[in-house]
């Protein structure tokens, strides 16, 4: 795949780093991965600071090739990759065992809750994942305690049979370092441009904080949807679109921020908030459930398609003090990727 790497892809480059620290060179851990020329070279950096071994193999037509073999039930995965005691799968293969504990990650249920607002070929892959997944797996990792008890509810998933393990927050996510400037105060957006990140009603909440604060600025990172499928409409007086912005750009502008807005409609945990919080940056949150464990009791929430509620939240964060600014690193503190490694290595043994 050509896309940037993000939420997704970056749990999964900090589980596997944090299963790698919890194994504490204790177990054998693999990562197979049958990809295309530029999927490789896209693997083989993110994995080049983790010292795990990789059988990463360049394949012409690979999402293809992945799409057949998930569906075709045949070859079982021990036939290419080898023996194996656990197979944990990802969202775009998910290929028979013979024998093993089979667990996968599940997310979110975008596609369950959202099925209009994803590319058509996100929701089949994602579909036939997650149905796969509650056919056959011995334990589901989820990513918050609130997509664990939707996976149940929605898709019927055993909660006995559930981890939630946590993401981590990257060290580059602190107080301390260089700050983005934009010429201007700003308050920072982090998401892509889908309609379920709601940034049109966040673009409608600043216009109203700008009122008074006519030097404001609204700084939005984040690429367009995956999949070729049409962004949101995010444009207004102060309006500044930054596009994908890698992750050290990223650590400059939330400590470059005034405040970080996150409007979402729904997500399996939301990142963003805990790297601002971990940056020392005031959040506002949608009060959306989704977003309860990232948000803690720190961030100020607001029904973020209410322009006026949200409004509010936003200036009570361009004004927060030093005691919410402290609360929210402490509660960054409490993520690491360690600390999701240990969960998921956990969930294997108990399944063995």
């Amino acid at each position: 795949m050509s896309l940037p790497r993000t939420g997704i892809g970056n749990y999964i480059r900090g589980m596997v780093a944090g299963l790698v620290e919890a194994a504490e060179g204790r177990h054998e851990i693999v990562v197979f991965a049958p990809t295309g020329p530029r999927g490789r070279r896209r693997v083989d950096a993110a994995l080049a600071q983790i010292p795990v071994e990789r059988r990463v193999w360049a394949l012409p037509g690979a999402y293809y090739w992945r799409a057949l073999w998930s569906r075709a039930g045949q070859p079982p995965v021990e036939t290419v990759a080898g023996d194996l005691d656990v197979f944990h799968f990802s969202d775009w293969m998910h290929p028979a065992q013979r024998g093993g504990v089979r667990a996968t990650t599940v997310h979110d249920l975008v596609p369950v809750h959202f099925p209009d607002l994803v590319h058509p070929r996100t929701q089949r892959l994602h579909t036939a994942k997650l149905a796969n997944a509650v056919r056959t797996c011995d334990v589901i990792f989820t990513n918050s305690r609130f997509t664990a008890d939707d996976l149940h509810d929605r898709l019927g998933f055993a909660p006995e049979r559930t981890v939630v393990a946590y993401p981590g927050i990257d060290p580059g996510f602190a107080p301390e370092g260089p700050r983005t400037e934009l010429g201007a105060p700003y308050v920072l957006a982090v998401a892509t441009l889908e309609p379920r990140k709601n940034l049109p009603a966040l673009v409608s909440a600043f216009q109203r904080v700008r009122r008074d604060r006519p030097d404001l600025v609204l700084a939005v990172a984040g690429a367009e949807p995956p999949g070729g499928a049409a962004g949101a409409d995010v444009s207004g007086e102060g309006v500044r679109r930054l596009g994908f912005v890698s992750d050290e750009e990223l650590a400059r502008l939330y400590r470059g921020a005034e405040a970080v807005a996150y409007p979402s409609l729904y997500e399996g945990f939301g990142m963003p908030i805990v790297e601002a919080m971990a940056s020392r940056t005031p959040v506002v949150a949608s009060d959306h459930a989704s977003l309860d464990e990232a948000s803690g009791d720190v961030a100020l929430r607001a029904h973020s398609s209410d322009p006026e509620a949200f409004a509010a939240a936003i200036e009570a964060a361009l004004d927060a003090d030093e005691a919410r600014l402290e609360a929210g690193v402490r509660h960054a503190s409490g993520f690491s990727w360690r600390a999701c490694g240990e969960a998921v290595l956990r969930g294997y043994e108990n399944a063995l």
